[in-house]
């Protein structure tokens, strides 16, 4: 049965068409997803579904076929006409043009729409996990609830963190909670835009499989928005596939998901590098932390490594391996329980462990670093973001030719790089900003360039594009580079040499080629897509 119809669809933001006469047809219980590169209009028309005031079309219909109560404007699926409401009441078929409706009806429409965003976790920070979920079960018998929440927190594996405190969890474990929270409020529809794109690959699966479990299999309507295709082919029943606000192509999965990655072009091909002498000395660093209920957890357990001038050298693991632990130690953000950490600078070597203009602070200005959890100044424009924001003084025309180089090289062509200067970050995509992000860390041109997680949220092709830009920028700056990464394919594109981590300690350091044998079937699984 049709439940949501789109009838020539069009939305312009900035002078910029970001949809253009789309025209869909949703069937009750099917899953669409929706699969384009960052920028394409995947968020736009997810936003639009939801009923995000800034997201109503300029043109077009947004229809929804729904069975409705009159008496207390119960909305249900179409499939539930003529069925009894709680209320004594009945449901009866009615048509919706969504943007045009009474208020209260949009209102009730919108509250059976669940919505999962890419980087936002939707939590209540004080709460413990079990009270969030608590509170999305709404009204009704104490006891039942608690079971229920159980039973959904035990879905999303997060039954061993119910009295952790919200703000305490990390990422991964925060987007799993709010997963739990969304298929409690008991939607008709479910909305997931990105929803594992900046996630590690066990993380993500845990995902996927409760979305697999708790909405497809149960027949809830869905709409998933991803740049992994298998993804898609895990998830979809049918692909749109976007590109510049147009459906290139509507067909099952595996037909679309085939014809896209044929568009997505192989890494170029790039002679040996030849790197200098040795520019960070780690020598048995340990950052060990004390728990009240888990005891001493060795984050990063007497690490020992050297990475030279010039080189890319990647750092691989699950999460929890103490990756990022190794890199915020390396600095300054971490103070290590014990062992060396030297940078060089010119000719001179600096502790890492001594804070002040003396110490660390004389090399901080020339390390750049991408967070995982990375952010734009939200009110500012790209330009500012680039330049004035992070106190890069530049005249002004100077400062629009280096912006729209250094976003040139993430993947941005000319003509788009000029037109989003004047932008401010939440007229991006996520995967736009992404990449913005990674520019700004470029444009202060840092001897030593940290990159945690740099491609969660970008699509094959932008993917291609970064991996490119680090390689050229090595080339023409001699930057060093130190990539965090649970994505053992894009260290093969990029890394000259990598070290395997595991449980807070260094296994084995060598080529990313030489890594892979190394693998446990877990870890292989979870972070090799080929």
């Amino acid at each position: 049965m049709t439940f949501i119809t789109l009838e020539n669809i069009n939305k312009t933001f900035d002078q910029v068409d970001v949809l253009k006469n789309i025209n869909i047809e949703i069937n009750e219980g099917e899953v669409l997803g929706i699969l384009g590169r960052s920028g394409s209009g995947k968020s736009v028309l997810i936003n639009m579904l939801r009923g995000i005031k800034e997201y109503r079309p300029d043109s077009g219909k947004v229809i929804y076929n729904l069975a409705i109560c009159e008496k207390c404007l119960t909305i249900e699926p179409p499939s539930k006409e003529s069925q009894t409401c709680k209320c004594g009441g009945k449901l009866e078929l009615k048509t919706v043009d969504f943007w045009n409706t009474d208020r209260k009806i949009f209102s009730a429409i919108r509250r059976r729409i669940s919505i999962m965003l890419q980087r936002n976790f939707a939590l209540y920070d004080e709460e413990t996990v079990i009270e969030n979920v608590l509170e999305a079960l709404g009204d009704g018998d104490y006891e039942e609830k608690l079971y229920a929440a159980l039973e959904l927190l035990e879905m999303v594996q997060m039954n061993h963190r119910v009295t952790h405190i919200a703000r305490d969890l990390s990422g991964g474990e925060k987007q799993r909670v709010v997963l739990a929270r969304q298929i409690a409020k008991n939607p008709m529809m479910f909305l997931a835009d990105e929803p594992t794109g900046t996630l590690d690959p066990q993380t993500a699966e845990y995902i996927h499989e409760t979305l697999l479990e708790g909405v497809k299999n149960k027949g809830v309507t869905m709409l998933i928005t991803s740049h992994w295709p298998e993804v898609m082919n895990l998830l979809a029943d049918k692909v749109i596939w976007l590109d510049n606000g147009e459906i290139v192509e509507n067909n099952v999965s595996d037909i679309v998901v085939e014809n896209f990655l044929k568009t997505v072009p192989l890494p170029k091909h790039v002679d040996e590098y030849k790197t200098g002498g040795p520019i960070i000395d780690i020598e048995k660093a340990k950052k060990h932390y004390y728990s009240i209920d888990r005891g001493v957890i060795k984050a990063v357990d007497e690490i020992s490594l050297k990475i030279n001038e010039g080189e890319i050298f990647g750092i691989v693991g699950l999460s929890g391996s103490g990756k990022t632990t190794l890199s915020r130690m390396l600095v300054g953000l971490t103070e290590p329980s014990s062992g060396e950490i030297n940078v060089r600078l010119g000719d001179q070597w600096i502790d890492m462990k001594v804070p002040g203009p003396l110490g660390r602070g004389r090399i901080i200005p020339y390390i750049g670093l991408l967070h995982q959890e990375y952010s734009l100044y939200p009110h500012r424009t790209v330009l500012d973001n680039l330049t004035e924001a992070i106190s890069l003084e530049f005249p002004a025309e100077f400062a629009k030719i280096k912006a729209i180089e250094v976003l040139k090289a993430v993947g941005f062509d000319t003509n788009y790089a000029m037109s989003i200067l004047d932008k401010e970050p939440e007229k991006l995509s996520v995967g736009e900003k992404h990449r913005v992000a990674i520019a700004q860390v470029l444009i202060k041109e840092p001897t030593i360039v940290i990159l945690d997680e740099p491609t969660g949220t970008m699509d094959p092709i932008t993917r291609i594009q970064v991996t490119d830009s680090i390689l050229k920028a090595r080339q023409d700056l001699n930057q060093t580079f130190l990539i965090i990464s649970h994505d053992m394919d894009f260290v093969l594109d990029v890394c000259d040499r990598t070290a395997l981590m595991r449980g807070g300690k260094v296994l084995k350091i060598g080529t990313p080629n030489e890594i892979v044998p190394e693998l446990s079937p877990k870890e292989k699984d979870e972070m090799l897509t080929d």
